[in-house]
């Protein structure tokens, strides 16, 4: 997999949202206690095991107020470090950074539990040929983020938009009537690479017939996978989703399905415990 790659573009806009959001029109405490020609340093250090995401974009938050601040990186995107790592270490007036401070830790406490959780679960089904995808539950205004964090945790990006790939799902299918005819329609605008839902294996049989290039098998039985995957055989490519564990990816995974899209590693993962402290060395 190549290295995942932040857009420039990207990280300015969730810079500039997050910190209109979180000083208003000024930090009325800091202003208050802190001179302007007080200095500090910091270091950034991790309390428990993680897989480092967002460093950049925290980064950019601690420089957008103190551009002059210096920052020296011990742990890059993509590190595993144990408790007690540091992460990063930065110098410069007190001030600025610590307006900046929760901002630039909201960033890599959230996208790094996005990438260790994934971490977890590309682990777990390593060996098996199984490829790990994210999905579109994200945050609203931080997708691009939270999926460059998967990648960093070691998953592959599914679609990113609505106007990224066609998968029909089964409010299409009960709009359109059928299987057949969502399939159909869609090939008839010209749509390449259709992919649609299967709730069943009779579903499967029609989705196949029909000429359908990808199947996500929802919600089913690691038995009832193993059929699709007979029923199939190599044909198209199988994607396995709903209600993916930890505990069950392992045993999904080793059905011969092609793919298994967990929502939970965007939407459920807890943020991991990062502190920015006063260095005293």
């Amino acid at each position: 997999m190549n290295t995942p790659r932040l857009d420039p573009a990207d990280v300015k806009a969730a810079v500039d949202a997050a910190l209109a959001e979180d000083i208003g029109n000024g930090d009325i405490t800091t202003r208050a206690i802190v001179p302007d020609t007080v200095r500090m340093r910091l270091v950034m250090v991790t309390r428990q095991p993680i897989v480092v995401a967002g460093l950049p974009v925290a980064v950019e938050a601690l420089k957008r107020l103190d551009r002059e601040s210096d920052v020296k990186i011990d742990a890059f995107d993509g590190s595993r470090l144990d408790a007690g790592a540091v992460i990063a270490r930065i110098e410069g007036f007190a001030a600025p950074l610590l307006s900046a401070e929760r901002t630039a830790l909201n960033f890599v406490q959230t996208l790094s539990g996005i990438a260790t959780l994934t971490r977890k679960f590309v682990d777990r089904i390593a060996g098996t040929g199984a490829e790990l995808l994210d999905t579109r539950k994200t945050l609203p205004g931080l997708r691009n983020l939270s999926k460059y964090a998967t990648a960093i945790g070691g998953a592959t990006n599914h679609r990113m938009r609505l106007d990224d790939g066609v998968l029909i799902k089964d409010n299409h299918i009960a709009v359109a009537g059928s299987v057949a005819e969502a399939i159909r329609r869609a090939k008839a605008k010209g749509l390449k690479n259709v992919q649609i839902e299967c709730d069943t294996l009779d579903q499967v049989i029609q989705a196949l017939t029909a000429g359908a290039d990808r199947l996500l098998l929802d919600n089913m039985s690691p038995d009832m996978l193993r059929e699709a995957v007979a029923i199939t055989a190599g044909r198209v490519r199988l994607e396995a989703s709903g209600g993916v564990t930890l505990e069950t990816i392992r045993d999904i995974a080793e059905t011969g399905v092609d793919f298994i899209s967990v929502g939970a590693i965007t939407m459920s993962a807890p943020s991991v415990d990062i502190g920015l402290d006063l260095a005293n060395d």
